[in-house]
């Protein structure tokens, strides 16, 4: 689905972007403006446009809040949240060090964390115990009642953060009765940016302690509690599930198999034989080289090194290698629904192998279309139809 640009990343950025409008995070107009300020390809003129965008509006939130008008300031602070997130997207040529990046990642969560505050359901900044650490996390009550409620655990993926999670399925949660606890994990958010925890392949190691601050807490039913993956998520979670089972039901958004192979599918054949004998020598220059003809590619590469702790564009290939369910989804006991975007650029394929695998599991495959607008990766532009089929499903499965 071509949106605003030919540039696939560009689109699928824009059009993710833009989706967000349903729940407050984006006005058309905003967008429009936006985009006519950006060269096609062109990653400067992408960070320079939204940057400026993000800044505008988060003044006009910061001085309607100053005002008195809060829920002014609120709508204009959730759009400027995901414009700053927006504005980082391609800032990937050493974002660990980069100090755009931390000034942007900074404008996310403030805007976000003001805007926060502003909303008329309770929402509460927690760390999670996590190994010799904690997860920052945000947990979005119902209402203040304290009564127990199902509660989805929101887990982000390759590039997401727990802030864009009000977006991606908190709003949609808390109109339908259900809270969320929205972590970032390693290689996630703030985990990765201000902590330099870096992904790792069992994510068991995880969603554990994640469960178990969620069964400390009073508001969340400890029998009704579902792990939502978005994007690489949809791995890590489904990985995470074969071995913790305290967990009523998962959502794989999208379901993923076999990252190292989705990985590799976007890469010519013989890059990985070179990569598996160790020919880093003629495999990196390649890499490098492609970069330079791919926005997607160049972002695929440059975010996985971050996020993976890679330190080349090999070793991110062979590291990845290591995120498969082969020999364990048999484990996993939770009823699932899997999520397949027909024209998924990113995983075509994966959400079949995972449905084939879990032989353990009651499973609900559901493939979007593109006549039905929701047909791309994490159903971008089309949440609508996306969440009621997350819902409906929970609904009669928490039920039953």
């Amino acid at each position: 689905m071509k949106f605003l640009f030919d540039d696939e990343a560009f689109s699928f950025e824009t059009l993710r972007t833009t989706g967000f409008a349903a729940y407050g995070g984006a006005d058309l107009g905003e967008v429009l403006t936006t985009a006519r300020q950006i060269r096609e390809g062109d990653e400067a003129s992408w960070h320079q446009a939204w940057k400026a965008t993000a800044q505008r509006v988060a003044k006009i939130g910061e001085q309607a809040l100053a005002s008195g008008h809060r829920i002014s300031a609120r709508e204009a602070l959730l759009r400027a949240s995901n414009y700053y997130r927006t504005a980082a997207a391609f800032l990937l040529e050493k974002p660990a060090i980069d100090p755009e990046m931390t000034l942007l990642s900074a404008g996310q969560h403030d805007t976000f964390a003001t805007a926060a505050a502003l909303l008329d359901t309770p929402v509460q900044a927690v760390s999670i115990p996590y190994e010799d650490t904690t997860l920052p996390a945000y947990l979005f009550l119902v209402d203040d009642s304290g009564a127990a409620r199902p509660t989805i655990i929101y887990n982000s993926g390759y590039d997401s953060t727990r802030e864009e999670s009000y977006f991606v399925i908190t709003a949609a949660a808390l109109r339908r009765g259900y809270n969320v606890l929205a972590f970032d994990g390693p290689g996630q958010g703030a985990a990765l940016r201000e902590q330099k925890l870096v992904m790792r392949p069992d994510w068991e190691a995880v969603i554990t302690p994640v469960v178990g601050y969620a069964l400390t807490r009073s508001e969340i039913a400890a029998d009704q509690i579902v792990v939502l993956g978005y994007s690489l998520g949809g791995y890590l979670v489904a990985r995470a599930a074969a071995f913790e089972h305290r967990v009523a039901a998962l959502i794989l958004d999208d379901g993923i198999y076999d990252f190292h192979a989705a990985f590799a599918a976007t890469l010519p054949p013989f890059i990985g034989a070179w990569i598996e004998e160790g020919r880093d020598d003629v495999a990196v220059p390649v890499l490098t080289m492609l970069t330079t003809l791919s926005t997607q590619v160049r972002w695929g590469l440059r975010n996985g090194m971050w996020v993976f702790g890679a330190n080349s564009f090999a070793d991110l290939i062979r590291k990845v290698g290591d995120y498969s369910l082969d020999g364990i989804a048999h484990q996993i006991v939770a009823p699932t629904l899997i999520m397949d975007p027909e024209n998924d650029q990113y995983l075509k394929g994966q959400p079949q192998l995972v449905e084939k695998a879990l032989t353990g599991a009651s499973t609900t495959l559901v493939t979007f279309t593109e006549n039905e607008g929701a047909g791309e990766h994490t159903h971008a532009g089309g949440l609508g139809r996306a969440h009621q089929t997350m819902f409906d499903w929970l609904d009669a499965t928490l039920s039953g």
